[in-house]
């Protein structure tokens, strides 16, 4: 008899935690439709290569620090703030993600997409580099990377 009584009160707390993270979601949303300046950090990297053994990954830690302003998803722009200096990228808002783009000339693309969930107070957030050279050289991206990190919206 105890379970039928205590099961609507049950039923009751999970649809209402339910809501609260539906509002909390929809909040996040909200305030990722309309960020106009965010930083994001990224502590973690994957580097993928080619042996003779085919594709494989590493991962190890990474300090990489990007900036984007003037962040206008009703008209797709933006600009970007690296180590590279400013640059005028591609912003596209869907409705779990705001998606960044940068197609340089010379053959590369990176991405960086900021999602609307939280990790220590922050917006998770990965960042690619597709990019591929037959020198490696240490400092400069000649393989493809993927990082893993957080982003802050500001404005």
């Amino acid at each position: 008899m105890l379970i039928r009584t205590t099961a609507p009160f049950v039923m009751l707390g999970i649809a209402l935690a339910a809501a609260g993270g539906a509002r909390a979601q929809a909040q996040l949303d909200e305030r990722l439709a309309k960020a106009s300046y965010l930083t994001c950090e990224f502590t973690t990297m994957a580097v993928g290569n080619w042996g003779a053994a085919g594709a494989a990954v590493e991962t190890k830690p990474a300090r990489l620090s990007l900036g984007f302003r003037d962040v206008n998803a009703d008209e797709g722009s933006a600009r970007v703030i690296g180590p590279f200096g400013p640059a005028d990228i591609i912003v596209r808002l869907t409705s779990g993600a705001l998606h960044f783009v940068q197609s340089f000339s010379d053959g590369p693309m990176y991405a960086t997409t900021i999602f609307p969930s939280e990790s220590r107070g922050k917006l998770k957030a990965v960042h690619t580099r597709h990019e591929y050279t037959q020198v490696s050289l240490p400092g400069y991206t000649s393989r493809p990377e993927q990082y893993y990190g957080e982003c802050a919206i500001v404005n």
